[in-house]
């Protein structure tokens, strides 16, 4: 895949991570006053990537002071123990919850195999990188920390999973969200350009409520932009949030009402047909004229994810 450093002129950089397809997944990059910053980092595949941003940026891999991950699901964390291993000046910052997984993966490893499959894991992720325990800052919420003469501070934000914090950028007032502000896979955008926001209530920590919460909690502190993983930058955030939220009670409603059709049968297939059924409605409202086959195929593997997700807390 082509690089491109995306310039948003306010501190924050974009580029592709490399993972699986064009923009799949996103990660940031925050320079301020010859320091650095990653904000998630997709899989091993992205290190060469990140180093080439660093490189036309004038920055050396001693600039760089944090690696930060939203959460620790691998497609924003895989590549954190070779990032760790490539930039020797920096901390890597993840919630507590997190932690223990990303110093010692091999958990993490097993329940990601179990979610895909042993070998889509290993395809996607290869060999995880455990990261040096002396390198872990564990974030604690509201916890702040500098980066040249910025400030970011780190919030608790459950919902997606348990451990998932996003970030403020005060400087810029932007906040990096990872999955807690759902997808946004840019195909989908209407041909006026407004972007598709939708949910992705992966297994197993999903949580409606506390996603609620977490957004609302987002809202409050006045965002310029978001910035997610799936794909970057979205402004202005309100009205985006209020369809993202709206999206994520219709597919609570949806899986509790298959739940109950299944009438104790597997209501997995019904879940993921309703919820397939539901995306490509609302992606067509929008105003999208992709084909439904590109919709389908652009969000299969989520769609999957999702109704398990779902049906997991539907089942509490």
């Amino acid at each position: 895949m082509e690089f491109k450093l995306i310039d948003y002129r306010n501190g924050i950089y974009a580029f592709d991570a490399g993972y699986v397809r064009h923009q799949l997944a996103a990660v940031h990059l925050i320079v301020d006053d010859g320091h650095a910053a990653f904000v998630d980092n997709g899989s091993n595949a992205s290190l060469p990537r990140a180093q080439q941003a660093l490189a036309e940026l004038g920055l050396t891999a001693e600039s760089v002071d944090y690696v930060i991950v939203t959460h620790i699901h691998l497609d924003h964390a895989g590549g954190s123990g070779a990032y760790m291993q490539a930039f020797p000046n920096a901390r890597f910052v993840v919630h507590p919850r997190g932690a223990r997984h990303m110093i010692d993966p091999t958990k993490l490893m097993a329940a990601t195999e179990e979610v895909y499959g042993r070998e889509t894991a290993r395809t996607l992720y290869g060999e995880l990188i455990p990261v040096p325990a002396e390198q872990v800052i564990e974030t604690t919420d509201g916890m702040v920390l500098h980066l040249g003469k910025r400030e970011l501070a780190f919030y608790d934000c459950p919902g997606h999973a348990k451990h998932h914090v996003f970030i403020h950028d005060r400087a810029a007032n932007g906040i990096f969200t990872g999955d807690t502000f759902g997808i946004a896979y840019r195909e989908c955008d209407s041909p006026d350009g407004r972007p598709f926001v939708f949910p992705c209530p992966t297994p197993s920590q999903f949580d409606p409520v506390d996603w609620r919460d977490s957004v609302e909690h987002m809202m409050a502190l006045g965002p310029e932009a978001v910035y997610l993983t799936h794909f970057s930058r979205l402004a202005p955030p309100r009205p985006l949030a209020e369809q993202m939220l709206h999206r994520l009670d219709e597919c609570v409603r949806l899986a509790k009402q298959s739940l109950a059709d299944a009438n104790g049968g597997d209501a997995l297939p019904i879940i993921k047909d309703r919820l397939a059924s539901y995306l490509v409605s609302e992606v067509r409202a929008h105003g999208s004229t992709l084909p439904e086959a590109e919709i389908l195929k652009l969000w299969a593997m989520d769609i999957d994810l999702d109704a398990q997700g779902l049906l997991i807390w539907a089942r509490g």
